[in-house]
């Protein structure tokens, strides 16, 4: 099937290669024979989570939906929607997609760029089911694909106590979806399953062969919520239900643009959410700093599971907020000014600094484009539509909105003098301390003569450089510890950037820990 391949083309020997070498499950059900429900252990935990998967489910989509179940979920939940990457760390395609949801890790780490699944790493980073059969072998799991290499790559089914594994590629997703939401129905019914992770592609189908824009793509997903719905209803069926504490999280791997397709870089492409409903997880927010690698971590999270720092995970848990000072400024967030590609009604950059915080811009020149004469602060799908395919897309591990000195796009516009401006933090206390952390997150792209330095300034004195960048980082964690002077009281940070039509350079996260 021509759309199955380019949609999703699959090395066989590596599936076979991944099929050997995954773990085995206790049963499997198989599309070449008749079958029951497999018989699961019986679950441990009163702390339950189902995981539903639905493939290429662009979420702006939704409301054009009639969806009435997706829909109560987001009146009685937390619905977070965010973008992806695009290359070069990864193609906005399936593979990608679901090992970012199963593993709690970016690209980067996880290894899988595209649907090849060249590079995997699941060694090191292993899906959440494979994870808790590790450090929670008691629990009772469960997987559902019709997707085949999330099982014969090992992105998704291993550790699982059981499986149903159908080839939607080859028979149709239409009615493998159909038995996948019969057979989760009557396990929920039925069984004592503690986690359960399912999956659904007819959405993806229709995408690809109708496009985003057409009815026949919100028919998909009104299917796909009525098997939501029945598994919801199973759900409040079970008689042990009042006793339970049920986490339910829906999400995607990718978007699709209003024509049909994916895998580049288009913001439709990049359109992901993830929407959680259970315990301890607000009803009817709205979270602006959630990324598709928060389901494993709100998965472990709602299983009373404290994930060990050596996972690595890149995700926090849904209901978890972040608190760097730049969430605080999404009142002052305007529309464009001079980005024209922009549309009108995306508020989505300041200049305006968090209280305690300052930008210098003495010895910028004059000119430029508005948004990014100095270091502004802005989110990600204001600054990434700013200009595609430069990277931009890759700052994934920022969240919310965050600082950036850009003079690429300054450039864009008349200007004259250099790019040259400094961020500067409010003063933290160190008295009494011997040394003193500065965490933050980058994301750098070095060019020419463009320069990015961290200076540090002791009691007000003269800034002195701590850290100097001369090639690309691109989106890692940061953590610089200096010794603290004798006599310092505190200290204040200053991010200072020039250039000249070159990259730029995005801070986040900015945490200042003294011991």
């Amino acid at each position: 099937m021509s759309r199955s391949l380019s949609r999703r083309s699959v090395l066989a020997t590596t599936a076979a290669a991944a099929t050997a070498a995954a773990v085995g499950p206790l049963a499997t059900a198989t599309a070449t024979a008749a079958h029951a429900a497999p018989t699961l252990p019986d679950g441990t935990s009163k702390d339950k989570v189902l995981v539903v998967g639905m493939d290429g489910l662009r979420h702006d989509v939704i409301a054009a939906a009639k969806a009435p179940h997706l829909k109560s979920m987001m009146a009685n939940g937390t619905y977070g929607t965010s973008l992806l990457y695009a290359d070069p760390m990864a193609a906005t395609s399936s593979g990608p997609g679901w090992s970012t949801i199963s593993t709690g890790v970016w690209p980067d780490k996880h290894g899988v760029k595209e649907n090849s699944f060249a590079g995997k790493n699941y060694g090191k980073y292993p899906g959440f089911l494979a994870r808790l059969a590790q450090v929670r072998p008691q629990l009772s799991t469960y997987a559902a694909v019709d997707w085949k290499p999330l099982d014969a790559q090992g992105t998704v089914t291993p550790g699982a106590d059981a499986k149903l594994v159908l080839d939607g590629d080859a028979d149709g997703y239409t009615g493998h979806d159909a038995t996948i939401a019969a057979e989760t129905e009557s396990i929920l019914r039925n069984q004592n399953p503690d986690v359960l992770f399912v999956y659904f592609g007819q959405t993806d189908i229709a995408g690809h062969n109708s496009g985003a824009a057409s009815a026949a793509y919100r028919a998909a997903i009104d299917v796909q919520d009525g098997y939501l719905g029945r598994l919801l209803t199973a759900i409040r069926a079970r008689p042990s239900y009042a006793t339970e504490r049920w986490t339910v999280i829906v999400t995607t791997d990718h978007g699709h643009t209003d024509s049909g397709g994916h895998g580049g870089s288009a913001i439709e492409e990049r359109r992901t959410f993830v929407l959680a409903q259970g315990s301890g997880i607000a009803a009817g927010a709205r979270p602006a700093d959630t990324r598709l690698v928060d389901v494993a971590a709100t998965v472990y999270r709602q299983l009373g599971i404290v994930p060990d720092p050596a996972w690595g995970l890149d995700g926090k848990p849904i209901q978890e907020r972040s608190t760097d000072p730049f969430e605080a400024l999404y009142p002052a967030l305007a529309g464009r000014t001079d980005e024209t590609g922009i549309p009108a009604g995306i508020l989505g950059w300041t200049r305006t600094a968090p209280s305690g915080w300052s930008v210098v811009n003495s010895a910028m020149g004059t000119g430029g484009v508005a948004e990014w004469r100095g270091w502004s602060f802005a989110t990600d799908e204001f600054w990434s539509r700013s200009q595609r395919d430069q990277s931009r897309e890759l700052n994934v591990r920022s969240r919310g909105i965050f600082a950036v000195a850009d003079s690429d796009e300054w450039d864009d516009k008349a200007s004259s003098g250099p790019y040259d401006s400094t961020l500067v933090t409010p003063a933290y206390a160190v008295g009494g301390t011997s040394t003193v952390t500065l965490g933050f997150t980058t994301h750098y792209r070095q060019e020419g003569s463009q320069s990015a330095r961290v200076l540090a300034s002791w009691n007000g004195g003269t800034p002195v450089e701590v850290k100097r960048y001369t090639s690309d980082v691109i989106s890692q964690p940061q953590a610089l510890t200096l010794d603290v002077p004798a006599g310092a009281a505190n200290v204040s940070f200053r991010f200072h950037y020039t250039g000249s039509n070159n990259w730029y350079w995005v801070i986040d996260g900015v945490k200042v820990t003294a011991v």
